[in-house]
């Protein structure tokens, strides 16, 4: 996953941009990367961020990049932003998606006299693949409408040219694109985080397939109109998402993330001492339950900095697991001798949980750890964005083909909560964990919690095809 942000001033825009960008650091863990249009043309820069901040890797280079209209990336996976010099003049560009028939579609480039320069981890840049594809229709947004028909899976995006920035959301409306305004400055970003410490409100949430024209002297000017069904990752509420940004409808994740530990603590009846969340992004989850059941929110676990992210994004095991054992600290004093409930923002693969957060409880005296995640079990890896990517990591999936002796097709009946094969999963689950007691969130609750129709939300990595 990554995020995206970028803004249209008369005066310099560096700095804004620089903060805005960096406010999407909890998005990715491999790239950030800066452009800006001014004077000289367009001028980029790209680090490698997986082991030091944006900030840090940036500090010396955004005050020497002089414009008025500037973009900026956190990614997950690719270098971006990527420079091209096509038909329409000079444009950087940068994604955040997933593109599932990348493969099928640079070969067609290739085959075609196509050619590519950026290549992440031996395969295509699909930011490069994107910019490549927009420059072959016969305008900015001709190219966009094209890639969007093109592929499987959902991008949204800003193109930075000399004399403003298209932004486009997916047309599912899967990932979010808002723009706010500040003064005559105007911003558009994955994040409305970004906006609240650097002086911008909040003016539209772009609509699925939505393009629009910003720049410093016109403002926002759409270029095409909006779908007219929405589905947005339900997962930006549950975890992805920063507790200070809000999306569609302007609801906001932390406020959600404890309506969601409220629903979990209503169909609860275990007796604890302790209601905790896994830092950072179960710890609303906590506080929502510990409101609902009135047992004391503590923090048996701490979290060193923001130096260590998550656990979750990285793309090898390895990583993931190095980032799970140094990051969360245990507090004896706080576990030793109680009861917990453990409030989690989900259960992916189980191994960090497992071996990371459960095993220090454990070790430091927990006399009862009760883990409740925030929403149900995962059970597809999600086809619009850049997180589990085989259904086989699945923890849910591990204990069915357990339970049934090998990969089934249907699952229909694992995903009826409360059904008898839903129980019988969550309890090879739970002693997979080594955890006293294991309970889901209810999709139905879920949704409920985030305060939209089921849909308008994209439900599915929980639900499948028809969701």
């Amino acid at each position: 996953m990554s995020g995206i942000f970028g803004i249209a001033s008369k005066s310099d825009c560096a700095e804004t941009l620089f903060y805005g960008t960096d406010y999407h650091s909890h998005l990715g863990t491999q790239y950030g990367g800066l452009a800006v249009a001014g004077e000289n043309g367009l001028t980029r820069k790209i680090h490698n961020i997986s082991q030091g901040q944006f900030k840090s890797r940036f500090y010396g280079d955004y005050a020497g990049m002089k414009g008025g209209l500037g973009i900026g990336v956190i990614s997950g996976k690719e270098e971006q932003p990527i420079y091209l010099n096509s038909q329409f003049g000079p444009f950087c560009i940068v994604t955040n998606g997933l593109i599932e028939n990348a493969d099928a579609l640079a070969k067609e480039t290739l085959e075609h006299g196509g050619s590519f320069s950026e290549m992440t981890n031996g395969t295509v840049n699909t930011t490069e693949l994107v910019a490549k594809l927009i420059s072959k229709g016969d305008s900015i947004l001709d190219g966009i409408q094209k890639v969007f028909d093109k592929i499987d899976g959902s991008i949204s995006l800003l193109i930075l040219m000399e004399d403003g920035i298209y932004a486009a959301r997916d047309r599912f409306g899967n990932s979010p694109l808002v723009i706010g305004q500040r003064g005559e400055d105007w911003a558009v970003t994955s994040e409305t985080c970004a906006f609240h410490n650097l002086g911008f409100k909040t003016q539209k949430y772009l609509g699925p397939g939505e393009i629009v024209f910003i720049n410093e002297n016109d403002g926002v000017r759409q270029e095409h109109e909006s779908g007219n069904q929405t589905r947005i990752c339900a997962f930006l509420w549950v975890y992805t998402g920063y507790p200070a940004s809000d999306y569609e409808d302007g609801l906001n994740v932390e406020c959600a993330r404890e309506r969601c530990g409220k629903c979990l603590a209503m169909r609860d009846d275990v007796e604890v001492d302790v209601v905790a969340g896994v830092p950072d992004s179960g710890i609303a989850h906590a506080i929502g339950y510990a409101m609902e059941s009135k047992v004391p929110f503590r923090r048996p676990l701490v979290k060193y900095t923001d130096g260590y992210g998550r656990s979750y994004t990285p793309p090898s095991q390895e990583i993931r697991d190095r980032i799970a054992l140094l990051k969360l600290i245990p507090v004896r004093e706080v576990i030793s001798g109680n009861r917990l409930i453990i409030c989690e923002d989900s259960i992916v693969r189980g191994t960090q949980l497992k071996n990371f957060t459960i095993q220090k409880l454990w070790d430091n005296g927990a006399k009862e750890i009760h883990v409740r995640p925030a929403c149900p079990p995962l059970m597809w890896p999600c086809r619009f964005n850049l997180s589990t990517r085989s259904i086989h990591e699945l923890v849910a999936r591990r204990a069915i083909r357990a339970i049934e002796g090998e990969d089934i097709e249907d699952v229909s009946e694992y995903v009826k909560y409360d059904s008898p094969k839903y129980k019988r999963m969550v309890d090879w689950i739970a002693k997979d964990l080594g955890v006293t007691t294991l309970k889901y969130q209810a999709l139905e609750d879920m949704v409920e919690a985030i305060g939209l129709p089921a849909d308008r939300l994209c439900l599915y990595c929980w639900a499948g095809e028809g969701s």
